[in-house]
């Protein structure tokens, strides 16, 4: 067993669920929660911190401020408490609450933006405020998840190479979009691997990532109001879209095998079994990323009243999330 003296000491990078008892396809979900953080955004945020601390950016007893929808409000904030450092969260009203507690549980001070930007939502008011405070005010240091390339060489150098050690025959990958920093570091990995792999990216209906029409989305995580700059879709092989409501069955279907995963990933497993659905490929490898784990979704994704509040009757009644269950 490892012995650490600081949270960022331990991360398992090798666990995977075989989903084909569950969903019925050859599919691989490669789980990035078990680390103090809860979910893959505690690379990026070493990641960029570190790069920070190398450039003299970040010095002793400056204070970090990061927009977050709330997994790298939570790396951050485990970094910043494990380092000296204050950290300021800038989120909306779509953080989960048990984020925001866990954020303020280790010390950081998290600002919620009530009101979205006429123009790019509540992300584009999120970074206006960020901007805003940074520019006024030299204390605080910007990391700026949505430009920063050590958020995509985290990936490049940590998530691409331990799944290609694990699956050498690798033939099709799926990694969910929101600032593309996962999509993009794996991508370029396996651009110049061995065998040609297939990337995939899985992106939310009513994101504007890849240029769709923008929409209510109510499940933080994946998805953007506002254009990706890391993205460079020359990378990305194909794109799937998802309807919510297919992320929250995808969820209580997985959930009703066990496994207590959250929003970002039911809507990766959702995207990628119906891929493979449209494909059934046979001696087919195929991977999905799961970003995160399930509980900070316990008052939203897996709460009657809030389904209900925010899908209505149909997707309970109707669609019954207790045949997603038994399915």
């Amino acid at each position: 067993m490892p012995v650490i003296s600081l949270p960022l000491d331990f991360n398992e990078e090798d666990l995977y669920v075989d989903l084909r008892a569950t969903f019925g396809h050859p599919l691989y979900l490669k789980c990035e929660g078990f680390n103090f953080a809860g979910s893959i955004k505690l690379k990026a945020a070493t990641e960029m911190v570190a790069a920070a601390e190398r450039d003299g950016v970040l010095t002793p007893g400056a204070t970090l401020v990061e927009s977050s929808s709330g997994n790298l409000g939570v790396a951050l904030s485990i970094i910043a408490a494990s380092k000296g450092y204050g950290f300021l969260c800038v989120t909306d009203a779509r953080c989960n609450l048990s984020a925001l507690r866990m954020m303020e549980a280790l010390g950081s001070q998290v600002h919620v933006i009530t009101e979205p930007d006429a123009g790019q939502g509540f992300l584009g008011a999120r970074i206006d405020y960020v901007r805003n405070l940074t520019a006024s005010d030299d204390r605080y240091v910007w990391l700026n998840q949505f430009t920063s390339p050590d958020n995509w060489k985290a990936h490049y150098r940590s998530t691409a190479p331990a799944i290609a050690r694990q699956f050498p025959r690798l033939d099709v990958l799926f990694v969910g979009a929101g600032t593309t920093g996962t999509l993009m570091g794996c991508a370029r990995y396996f651009r110049t691997w061995h065998r040609p792999v297939r990337v995939v990216a899985v992106d939310s209906v009513g994101s504007v990532s890849f240029g769709g029409a923008p929409g209510r989305r109510m499940i933080p995580g994946l998805g953007t109001s506002v254009p990706p700059q890391l993205l460079d879709t020359s990378f990305v092989d194909e794109v799937v879209r998802v309807e919510e409501t297919d992320t929250v069955r995808a969820c209580h279907r997985l959930a009703g095998r066990g496994f207590l995963f959250g929003g970002s990933t039911g809507t990766v497993v959702s995207g990628a079994t119906a891929w493979l659905s449209r494909h059934r490929p046979h001696r087919f490898t195929a991977v999905a990323i799961a970003p995160d784990l399930g509980e900070r979704y316990l008052d939203t994704v897996y709460r009657t009243t809030w389904l209900r509040d925010a899908y209505g009757e149909e997707l309970l009644a109707t669609d019954g999330l207790a045949a997603a269950r038994s399915a």
